[in-house]
């Protein structure tokens, strides 16, 4: 059995800085995708980044240059390092993990989810 948990969400200001913490408990590949979506209310989940040890993180248009997501194997954690963010940044963000290394930009193509972790962004 797996089971992610998110942490680190928040309220900041516009501007400011979060980081996104993934703890994975269980058995994932270190080669397998993982990645992290989010969704705003009333809005679709959409992938915000993603990352596989076996090639090139990526990342949403509306993120890239401002968020960086990482994994480190050795403490089964994934993260989400946030800059220069913004009020449309505000949306529950999402752990999730494929089974395979291919990394997919459907929500549904994704085996694990976590419970999501709260970021605000408001002045």
């Amino acid at each position: 059995q797996v089971q992610l948990v998110e942490s680190g969400g928040g309220s900041v200001q516009p501007g400011g800085s979060l980081r996104l913490s993934c703890a994975v408990a269980g058995s994932i590949s270190s080669t397998s995708c993982m990645a992290w979506f989010r969704q705003a209310p009333g809005q679709e989940r959409e992938r915000v980044a993603a990352e596989r040890s076996v090639g090139p993180t990526t990342y949403a248009r509306s993120v890239k240059g401002r968020f960086a997501i990482t994994r480190d194997n050795a403490r089964n954690t994934l993260y989400l390092q946030m800059t220069g963010l913004k009020p449309e940044d505000t949306a529950m963000y999402y752990c999730v993990a494929a089974t395979g290394y291919w990394c997919p930009l459907r929500p549904d193509e994704y085996t694990y989810w976590g419970q999501g972790t709260q970021v605000t962004v408001s002045s």
